[in-house]
């Protein structure tokens, strides 16, 4: 566990102050949920403005830094609010990002449908070439995003295949592991009619990473940014719980998914299923073998 130092928060402080414009005076810090990656607090200036600070060891600051680019990426688009990115750096052992603090509710009826439209408008932001400007992580894996002409050699060596790699790498087995080699060996098969758009992507969309701010309006947060079939951040809203079906019913009155979704989206779903496989072990099995027999049940 880390214990921020006084060190850190003095130069927090004159971090936040050099980048505002505004003098920072800390009056208090609070810890708050931040997920189980990262500790995260909740700063109070004297003069009762908040920030959202994460610290982790300093050797994952790059986590930090290319979360702080994701973010910037998708504030850019101007499709749905992001947190602004204030700073960030090390301080001895402890790495730090600070962001905008944001107070997040319940929201209200039309906050899913509002989010829907607006991660519509985001997918409409596009690069003529699959990818991104770095590297970054899905939760705390490497999450490797080289430009790529190709969308399914993309995401069978540098989605499937790198789990896979992981995988191998820490002596997981079992049957699943030709299931998925026969369908990286066919991935093609599911794309013969369909192309898709390299859309600006959050990435890592399931429900713990969205909200609503006081005013009901949409927020995205934890990115693992690059660009890629959108398709890839439907399929994801549908695990772990699931989205508000008015989400689904605005995204697709606003932007229509090709008819061909429901087949890839267990191939998209298999990506995340794999990851929790390799971060924490065999209760994600069962997921994985369904997606590949859902998967494999597709090839022609």
């Amino acid at each position: 566990m880390i214990i921020p130092s006084s060190l850190l928060w003095q130069t927090i402080a004159r971090q936040i102050a050099d980048a505002t414009g505004d003098p920072c005076q800390i009056g208090s810090h609070r810890g708050v949920g931040g997920g189980s990656i990262n500790q995260a607090y909740q700063l109070i200036t004297t003069s009762g403005r908040s920030y959202f600070v994460k610290c982790n060891q300093a050797n994952q600051v790059e986590m930090f830094e290319a979360e702080k680019e994701g973010l910037r990426e998708l504030a850019q688009a101007q499709a749905i609010r992001i947190p602004a990115v204030i700073c960030s750096g090390i301080v001895n052992d402890t790495a730090y990002l600070v962001l905008e603090y944001i107070s997040l509710g319940s929201g209200h009826s039309q906050t899913a449908a509002r989010l829907g439209q607006q991660l519509a408008d985001l997918h409409c932001t596009s690069k003529p070439h699959y990818g991104w400007d770095r590297a970054n992580t899905i939760g705390s894996t490497s999450q490797l995003n080289p430009w790529s002409e190709d969308w399914v050699s993309f995401y069978r060596d540098h989605r499937l295949g790198y789990q896979l790699r992981l995988a191998r790498r820490q002596g997981l087995g079992g049957s699943w592991i030709p299931m998925l080699e026969r369908l990286m060996e066919n991935l093609g098969s599911l794309f013969e009619d369909y192309t898709p758009k390299a859309s600006l992507l959050h990435g890592d969309l399931w429900g713990g990473n969205w909200g609503a701010d006081e005013a009901g309006d949409p927020v995205l947060f934890d990115p693992a940014v690059y660009y890629g079939d959108r398709e890839t951040d439907l399929a994801m809203t549908e695990l772990f719980g699931g989205f508000p079906q008015d989400f689904y019913r605005s995204y697709h009155e606003s932007y229509p998914l090709d008819p061909g979704y429901e087949k890839r989206k267990h191939l998209y779903q298999l990506y995340h299923l794999l990851n929790h496989l390799n971060l924490f072990g065999g209760s994600y099995l069962s997921g994985v073998q369904r997606s590949l027999q859902m998967g494999l049940s597709h090839l022609k």
